[in-house]
């Protein structure tokens, strides 16, 4: 049985086009989720520019220049729910200019819809915004191949899309990949099954999305804790209160267990979990808690607490795949900070090793300068041990940004390998 109060977040990516504001749109509008007084200025906007229907686009690209070019440009966060599940959209841009926004919509999500012309095919984007979906180990691919009404809804258009996608994610990584037929603007498949593709027997997408298994996507595993901030409230009914409060990253913890906190490496025993609404008995991710020890230890901002008998690594030499997210390139052997969990340190890149063609999936060793949207193998030197794990173990763990100390911009977005 589906909890309804269960959170998916899903990203959308496509090329220019492709339909993915207009795919949004028309799910907020037949699942109902959409405000009155919102529907009745997209109505109004829509007969402004001349469209016999609504323009179902409008109701994701709220910024100024997107609606005056017709295009996506920034991450767009869309909220909506059902009776089933309650759903984040991150609606990405299309762009090859923006990719680094898709890495920023996509990092927690639980699944990817990616969509395809079904008259174009697999195209270039198509491959980029697979293989970042690949990257940042995104548990589920939906393939919406779009515009069906445009090829009279041939099930040969459908299964050569098929055919193409497959080629290419045959090379990656990939758990669960699924391909949905639809038409976003006319609403084939996308919340009611369409009555023009009898040939498809599979879910339409918004059912999809309400039965995709995603309670097994998170780490259960390793026992991860990063300490946000020490709790000393100093009331009269808290006053030798000392909690350590922040989320849990992945994992589970009991009171009595056994804990290290890292990097000291000192023993203790989990005395009690506190929440808002009271103490637990356990408490797993991605709860926020309050932890407390049996024993004084002095824990600060940035450290972590794990199991004794399951640890992470703590190293200063990391291998990370990074993804450069800024308008200037990299310097080389440049001071940046890098942002792990709660854990802020200097760090410096001391080694390019290779670049991604993202068309080929070659390795690129002779260019090795990192300019805006390129993915790149680089080794980096901190100035204290992070406590890591690979990032396809731990998505939470596994992941850093870099900042530059200059200007307090994200420059770059990384998956410890």
């Amino acid at each position: 049985m589906l909890d309804n109060n269960q959170l998916l977040r899903f990203t959308t990516a496509g090329s220019v086009d492709d339909g993915k504001s207009t795919l949004i749109g028309r799910l907020l509008y037949d699942s109902k989720s959409i405000f009155e007084d919102q529907l009745a200025a997209i109505e109004n906007t829509s007969k402004q520019k001349g469209h016999e229907g609504v323009d179902l686009a409008l109701f994701t690209d709220g910024l100024r220049d997107e609606r005056e070019q017709g295009i996506t440009i920034d991450v767009a966060y869309r909220y909506f729910t059902t009776p089933k599940r309650k759903f984040i959209i991150a609606d990405t841009p299309g762009h090859i200019q923006y990719t680094r926004n898709m890495v920023t919509g996509a990092s927690t999500a639980n699944a990817a819809i990616i969509l395809v012309d079904a008259r174009h095919g697999v195209i270039e984007q198509t491959k980029r915004h697979a293989f970042i979906a690949s990257l940042l180990q995104i548990p589920h691919i939906l393939v919406c191949i779009n515009k069906m009404d445009l090829v009279d809804f041939d099930e040969g258009a459908y299964n050569k899309v098929i055919t193409q996608f497959e080629e290419f994610s045959s090379k990656l990584l990939v758990q669960d990949i699924r391909f949905i037929p639809i038409s976003a603007l006319l609403g084939d498949n996308v919340v009611n099954r369409s009555e023009n593709m009898a040939w498809y027997l599979g879910a339409p997408l918004l059912h999809t999305l309400e039965t995709l298994h995603i309670s097994s996507d998170i780490n259960k595993v390793d026992a991860r804790f990063p300490v946000q901030t020490v709790l000393r409230p100093q009331s009269e009914s808290y006053r030798d209160y000392r909690g350590y409060a922040g989320r849990i990253s992945s994992g589970m913890f009991r009171t009595g267990d056994e804990v290290v906190v890292l990097p000291s490496g000192f023993t203790s025993k989990i005395k009690s979990l506190d929440t808002f609404n009271g103490e637990l008995e356990e408490a797993f991710a991605p709860m926020s808690i309050s932890m407390t020890l049996e024993d004084d230890i002095d824990i600060s901002r940035g450290d972590m607490i794990v199991r004794a008998n399951n640890q992470p690594e703590a190293n200063q030499d990391v291998e990370v795949m990074l993804c450069w997210l800024h308008n200037n390139p990299a310097k080389p052997r440049a001071k940046y900070t890098i942002r792990h969990t709660s854990n802020e340190q200097k760090a410096m890149i001391k080694e390019v090793v290779y670049k991604i063609d993202i068309n080929t999936l070659h390795r690129n060793t002779e260019d090795l300068k990192l300019g805006m949207n390129d993915i790149c193998k680089v080794r980096l030197r901190t100035t204290k041990p992070l406590m890591i794990d690979p990032y396809r173990e731990n998505r939470i763990t596994g992941s850093v940004i870099l900042i530059d100390d200059a200007t307090n911009e994200t420059v770059a977005a990384g998956m410890i390998v």
